[in-house]
């Protein structure tokens, strides 16, 4: 069981049915069975006989919403009403049956706005202040959802493990050790690393998914960084053709790049990321409590990806979210992941020439990583990258001279560096680019950086020019 609670015009309803149809479950509206044993709509029950008479229905409903999904089995999200838990053998009865999910409360003029287009519908009001200390009261929380094609995408605290707990999971190595106990990798454990992003690891996972007997109605749930979502995510996608996979990304990097976007695969000695398919996740779980345990510097690398994000869409940090070397709140990372997926909605499978733009600073950043044999960490590679084709921005006169120097400042911030590692050289990374996924012939379509909310598409023949000089 799960349950949706929150304030009045929070979104339960809306997400819960997006919910249900992504976990394959039944859904079930408190107020709307409340209304239909009653024969009674809410307002009116509030009206006619007050709001003790519609409480003690609620609750006699809540029990029997409970005890029916017991007995039937299978799994059931509930929408609860926005004072349902209030209530104390309620909250009791929720908490001992089933995971309660609170949604954060919108802004005060989304609120109002939602209330409005709602009126005569129940006595709303705004309760989300009234009612803030008990809304903050449970742990397991959701900031922000969207939609993205066939996934949707969820971002919160304290809820992910919850809610994907006894599914069939694969784990990363260092997540299964660090969260024992929270994480049950119950199909397989992969190897950390992206020296591990490898055929042969994608080989295990499919001889896994063999002996767990994963068939092709069966999810499997993916639980740590890029590399273990980028594998299992191929594994899925290949295993009986085709089967269904959540996300459950535990880094920064993953939760802002490889999360969303439905691309799955792994590396091949010829260059990173040449095997491999688009299949997006029926659902992404975006789970702050994942970061608590990562050091800095691996926050680090998904600044990286956060600053490029604000490259494309133009987002300056707003007042009031963390420093640069802090843990961002949800709100935070769904604001920087919707550059991304308003991208991705719009060509999901790269062929309109939007989705080039995510590539940004990255065609540069995956030669230097294929030359430092993938011990450059991604979100370094990108920062460098980013900062190197913005100088190429500025040769081929698409950028302000002070351009590359302004971009350079904001990655140093969050303590990302910004030249080339020692005993690595732009003329080899040129090379290296001639095995990029992404070129034509001798060219390569770059996503050169030329200002804030300004990354254009130029393509180079790399036979007859160096990209650096």
């Amino acid at each position: 069981m799960i349950y949706l609670y929150g304030a009045p015009a929070s979104g339960k309803t809306t997400l819960g049915r997006r919910l249900a149809a992504a976990l394959g479950a039944r859904f079930v509206d408190l107020d709307e069975a409340v209304e239909a044993r009653s024969g009674m709509r809410v307002a009116d029950m509030f009206a006619k006989s007050g709001e003790r008479f519609f409480r003690d229905a609620e609750s006699a409903e809540l029990s029997l919403v409970a005890s029916d999904a017991a007995a039937a089995g299978g799994e059931t999200v509930v929408s609860l009403g926005g004072g349902t838990l209030l209530d104390p053998h309620n909250r009791e009865l929720c908490e001992k049956s089933g995971l309660v999910i609170c949604l954060e409360s919108p802004s005060d003029e989304e609120l109002a706005r939602r209330i409005g287009a709602a009126a005569g519908s129940r006595p709303l009001g705004n309760k989300a202040r009234e009612r803030a200390p008990h809304y903050a009261s449970f742990s397991c929380r959701v900031a922000a959802w969207f939609d993205l094609g066939d996934s949707l995408v969820l971002c919160g605290k304290g809820f992910a493990s919850k809610l994907v707990a006894g599914r069939p999971a694969v784990a990363d190595a260092t997540v299964a050790e660090l969260w024992r106990g929270k994480v049950d990798a119950n199909v397989a454990v992969v190897p950390s690393g992206e020296e591990h992003k490898t055929v042969a690891t994608v080989s295990s996972l499919w001889s896994a998914f063999a002996k767990a007997g994963l068939g092709r109605r069966d999810t499997v749930v993916a639980v740590g960084g890029g590399v273990t979502c980028d594998l299992t995510g191929f594994a899925a996608a290949t295993w009986m053709r085709g089967i269904d996979w959540i996300n459950v990304p535990t880094t920064l990097l993953a939760m802002v790049d490889a999360s969303t976007g439905g691309k799955t695969g792994c590396d091949l000695p010829e260059g990173k990321n040449l095997a491999g398919a688009f299949h997006l996740p029926r659902l992404v779980a975006i789970d702050t409590e994942f970061l608590s345990t990562l050091p800095a510097e691996i926050l680090r690398q998904g600044r990286a990806e956060m600053i490029k994000h604000e490259i494309i869409g133009g987002l300056p940090p707003k007042g009031g979210e963390s420093s640069a070397g802090g843990v961002p709140s949800p709100a935070e990372i769904a604001r920087n992941l919707s550059v991304k997926v308003g991208i991705v909605k719009e060509d999901p499978f790269e062929r309109k020439g939007r989705r080039i733009l995510l590539n940004c600073g990255h065609t540069v950043a995956h030669a230097v990583e294929k030359l430092s044999g993938y011990t450059l960490p991604h979100g370094e590679a990108v920062a460098i990258g980013c900062v190197e084709e913005a100088r190429m921005a500025v040769r081929r006169g698409l950028a302000p001279a002070d351009w590359p120097g302004e971009l350079a400042a904001r990655f140093a911030e969050a303590g990302l560096p910004v030249a080339l590692p020692e005993g690595l050289d732009l003329a080899a990374a040129a090379e290296a680019m001639k095995g990029d996924k992404k070129r034509a012939g001798g060219t390569v379509v770059f996503a050169l950086p030329c200002g804030w909310g300004d990354v254009r598409a130029v393509p180079v023949d790399l036979g007859k020019e160096n990209p650096f000089e």
